[in-house]
């Protein structure tokens, strides 16, 4: 690790896709640095990169062109297996889509992290009891022996929350995370998600088009055509009754 080295850096970012029509280029040239315990939003209209971008940095997918480095070095050079093993220790990710495992109950999906850090070995008493604490947490701890299917879009969502915090990583990626809930179950998985990265005092990174939900973050990150066009910082915590900036932060009517 590198002495005041942040604790995510992306150095221009490239990345395009072989599409049956052509190359599609999706990101160019994006650098952005994000420090320890900090939250920030990733905005822009749909195409504009936003997914693209959080995969670069949860070391999901490599740039065609450009660095990822991971507390100094450089996350983008290492072999996939490299890569992996520090996703498991270090990054919780929430998708859009949940990816529940259908045939494992909520306590068995959110042990998950646990089994692929250990190599698939069983977790013990420890990690049970901290999954335990963490669906309780979320409101889901009389759920435990439930299958996804049985459970609401919301429940599964915060399943998929503790899911991302079993093993306690620095940095939590989320990409719309509310995007398949109704407005109430949405605030109240956003309340969930932003109060357990306070509590443990964890960086959030967070992909979304709504003003709302970005103006409760520290810094908003705006993306448009695979290109960053703006940052802006907010105070620490200022938004959290999450009150959209319409002057200052850009929506996709843009």
């Amino acid at each position: 690790m590198s002495d005041n080295a942040p604790l995510l850096e992306a150095r221009n970012l490239e990345k395009s896709y072989e599409m049956p029509k052509g190359r599609v280029e999706v990101l160019k040239g994006v650098s952005m640095r994000i420090e320890a315990g900090e939250q920030v939003c990733i905005m822009g209209a749909s195409g504009a990169g936003k997914s693209t971008l959080l995969h670069l940095l949860g070391g999901l997918d490599t740039p065609g062109a450009g660095e990822m480095f991971a507390e100094g070095q450089p996350f983008h050079a290492w072999p996939e297996s490299r890569r992996s093993a520090f996703r498991a220790r270090r990054i919780g990710i929430v998708f859009q889509s949940y990816h529940l495992m259908p045939d494992l109950n909520v306590l068995e999906n959110v042990l998950m992290p646990v089994r692929a850090l250990r190599r698939w070995g069983s977790p013990g008493p420890r990690a049970r009891g901290e999954a335990r604490r963490l669906l309780e947490r979320v409101g889901l701890g009389h759920r435990l022996t439930h299958r996804p299917m049985e459970l609401s879009g919301g429940e599964q969502q915060r399943v998929a929350i503790a899911r991302a915090l079993i093993n306690d990583p620095d940095i939590l990626l989320a990409d719309e995370p509310t995007g398949n809930l109704d407005a109430d179950t949405g605030n109240r998985v956003l309340d969930d998600l932003f109060a357990l990265s306070r509590e443990r005092k964890r960086c959030l990174v967070i992909v979304t088009h709504d003003p709302a939900l970005a103006s409760r973050c520290q810094r908003v990150v705006y993306l448009e055509d695979g290109r960053m066009v703006s940052s802006k910082t907010h105070l620490p915590f200022a938004n959290e009754t999450a009150i959209a900036h319409s002057a200052e932060i850009p929506t996709d009517d843009t």
